[in-house]
């Protein structure tokens, strides 16, 4: 009988407790019923875990995540992509512009055999009323100066060949005196590269083609010519942007020390030491000197135009007294390591790398591998707290599962994938962003390939190619067309250059006027070879290779012969792109703000393992590179990448296909909160930037349990 009662009874005690969970375990819609510390929680899915939290060894995204929140640079960029003080409160930008005296000149036949005759000749020249001469805020003589240094020379057998050592030239340190000749310094009130035109057009070639380097330097070996390093030596005009940083006061590190300049200074330091192997170094091997004025202002000398320098202050700046070497050493012995790794103990080494302090918003608090990384707000950030009490990065490499915690409200944002989005949008839980990004898609050619090296034969490929069916039907339309190199979202790209229209008889007729012409199997065939080649990209990219099956038919069709092939990625980049054993490939850059193409475009980048790997070669692109790299003038800079977006458009090295949107997802009841000058708080939807950042105001973002009777303003 108690078997027919428990039948009976258990069951329903089942059902009873299942109808009671549902009133009381909390929803999606009321996450904080029960647990109102979740609202203060933000939970961040990610498919992969950081690698190392500190902002000048890490290159990953995931670590880009975590340092963002914990680090501060001394500058940023606000949400019309424009330059703002962090750390900084503002910085100033100039010039020292250096001219080498040489005292065996004839200028108008008349001997110039003094520097301050050289500068009455100067002087006499600034009695204009032109732009030139009004930028010129002094002009100086600089007395001649000995020192001493060394350069890096091939090392030649008994021929003057250089010795090689698998096989790299082996090279040695070449030690020199020089003894500078005087200098005229102009300070200008604006960086100009063209500063010394009127200089060089004054004095003529001679003056620079025929000047004495001989003279001011000595070289230790005398078997050693350095006539090839003379200009490296001793550059008779030279360059030099000075940038000095006005610094935050009483902003302090989560560990309580306040910042100051020598942080920034040792932050420096670290970039450019060897032993770190830091991968932006070369942001700032460009900088000459350096010197902290006082605690709160710290000055950089340039040895050369380059205008990116100052966007890489946007790297996040690290605690001098916590990594400095006195602090590494004593890490080092508390560890209890050998001398020899003491001795070798470095800054990737410290624990810090796993435990990192900053300035920023949150304050790091735990790292579980693999699994999770935690932050707390930081509550006595300069910019004020975050209203998120915690942020939470939890890693959930599969993309299924990252779906299933969001719509659970185990995660508060998620990137859904094309084909999610129209649906998504639908649903009023969430408030859905597809912003378009930094990135773009693309046919490379190898110009390298005769089959590619004419610029209507390229055209005619892209011509062929239906790139909107591949937004239609690859995207779900969450993607949009592109026709040059530059970011879509940023001032350097041309909206007047037009893609490539979809016009395969159109592209067919150029191909014919090149000689092509259809073989009785159908082929495209010109002095007996048939138009055949390799499309390749990576493996494990559902998007390009869906793109090579398109590609492939749509080129078929013109009688083209495209055979596709997948690689891993380790394989595809080794042995492929960068040992330049490919026909065409399908691929993508991330190019970010900077306007500066230098690696990707300009011709001296072809070689192994560079990025120009297409082999592109244009004198007046590279022209044009150099340019924009070395103007500060962001007017100038617009006009000049505008006229190099417009040429490699109409060369068609690429045939660029399209920026594809970020699509990201948020509860509704995610709102920024803004307080007026009375304190008031007020709700305002959250919106991304120009750059399509919509967390460029995480720290103003607030959760709230209900919407009810909330006045939410657009």
């Amino acid at each position: 009988m108690w078997i027919k009662r428990a039948l009976i009874y258990i069951p329903l005690i089942l059902v009873l407790l299942l109808v009671q969970s549902f009133f009381w375990v909390p929803t999606y819609d009321k996450q904080g019923v029960g647990n109102p510390e979740r609202l203060l929680k933000f939970i961040q899915s990610s498919s992969g875990d950081a690698r190392i939290l500190n902002p000048i060894l890490s290159a990953d995204s995931a670590s880009s995540d975590i340092n963002e929140k914990v680090f501060d640079g001394l500058i940023g960029y606000d949400d019309q992509l424009e330059l703002r003080p962090r750390l900084a409160t503002g910085w100033t930008l100039y010039e020292e512009a250096t001219l080498n005296l040489r005292m065996d000149f004839t200028y108008q036949g008349k001997r110039i055999a003094s520097s301050g005759q050289w500068l009455a000749l100067i002087k006499n020249r600034l009695k204009t009323d032109d732009p030139w001469a009004q930028n010129i805020r002094s002009v100086e003589i600089v007395p001649s100066q000995k020192t001493s240094g060394s350069v890096s020379a091939p090392v030649r057998d008994a021929q003057g060949q250089p010795v090689l050592k698998n096989g790299r030239p082996q090279m040695r340190d070449i030690g020199y005196t020089l003894k500078a000749p005087e200098k005229l310094k102009f300070t200008l009130n604006k960086i100009d590269q063209h500063f010394f035109d009127p200089i060089k057009k004054m004095l003529g070639p001679d003056y620079f083609d025929t000047f004495p380097h001989r003279q001011f330097i000595q070289g230790e070996d005398p078997q050693q010519s350095l006539q090839a390093y003379y200009q490296e030596i001793l550059p008779v005009l030279e360059h030099n942007p000075i940038l000095i940083f006005d610094l935050r006061r009483g902003v302090r590190f989560h560990d309580g020390h306040e910042f100051d300049a020598g942080d920034v200074l040792f932050t420096y330091r670290a970039l450019m030491n060897p032993k770190n192997a830091s991968p932006r170094t070369s942001d700032f091997e460009p900088v000459k000197t350096v010197e902290m004025l006082d605690r709160y202002k710290i000055k950089f000398v340039y040895k050369r135009l380059f205008s990116p320098a100052i966007n890489a202050w946007a790297i996040g700046i690290l605690p001098e007294h916590l990594l400095n070497e006195e602090a590494l050493q004593k890490e080092a012995r508390s560890l209890n390591l050998n001398a020899e790794r003491i001795n070798n103990f470095n800054l990737p080494d410290s624990r810090l790398n796993r435990n990192p302090i900053g300035t920023g918003p949150f304050i790091f608090k735990e790292w579980k591998g693999d699994e999770m990384i935690r932050l707390v707000r930081n509550e006595d950030y300069w910019e004020s707290p975050p209203e998120y009490h915690e942020y939470i990065m939890r890693i959930i490499p599969d993309s299924l599962t990252r779906e299933m915690e969001f719509y659970s409200g185990a995660a508060d944002d998620y990137q859904a994938e094309p084909h999610q989005v129209a649906r998504l949008k639908d649903d009023d839980k969430y408030q859905n962003f597809s912003t378009v990004g930094f990135n773009y898609s693309y046919i490379g050619y190898n110009l390298r390939n005769p089959l590619f090296a004419s610029r209507e034969v390229r055209t005619a490929l892209g011509m062929a190619i239906n790139t909107d069916q591949i937004i239609q039907y690859v995207l779900y339309n969450e993607g949009e067309r592109v026709t040059g190199p530059f970011a879509k979202i940023t001032d350097w790209y041309d909206h007047d250059v037009q893609p490539l229209p979809y016009d395969p008889k159109g592209a067919l007729k150029i191909l014919y006027d090149q000689g092509w012409q259809k073989n009785s199997e159908g082929w495209l065939e010109k002095d007996g070879r048939v138009f055949e080649f390799n499309l390749i990209t990576n493996n494990g990219n559902a998007l390009r290779k869906s793109i090579l099956t398109i590609v492939q038919s749509n080129w078929r069709k013109l009688g083209i012969k495209c055979n596709t092939q997948l690689f891993e990625w380790a394989v595809f980049l080794k042995d492929f792109v960068n040992a330049r054993k490919f026909d065409a490939l399908v691929l993508g850059w991330s190019t970010g703000i900077d306007p500066d193409q230098f690696q990707i475009w300009h011709s001296s980048q072809t070689g192994p393992r560079q990025l120009n790997f297409v082999g592109y070669k244009n004198p007046e692109a590279d022209r044009l590179i150099v340019a924009i790299r070395q103007e500060y003038d962001k007017a100038r800079q617009v006009e000049m990448t505008r006229q190099l977006h417009r040429m490699i458009a109409r060369d068609q090295p690429y045939t660029f296909l399209y920026v594809g949107k970020a699509t990201r997802l948020l509860d509704k009841k995610i709102v920024m909160v803004e307080r007026g000058a009375d304190g008031q708080e007020k709700y305002v939807k959250i919106y991304p930037t120009r750059g399509g950042n919509i967390s460029y105001y995480f720290n103003k973002w607030r959760k709230l349990s209900s919407l009810k009777g909330i006045n939410i303003k657009s």
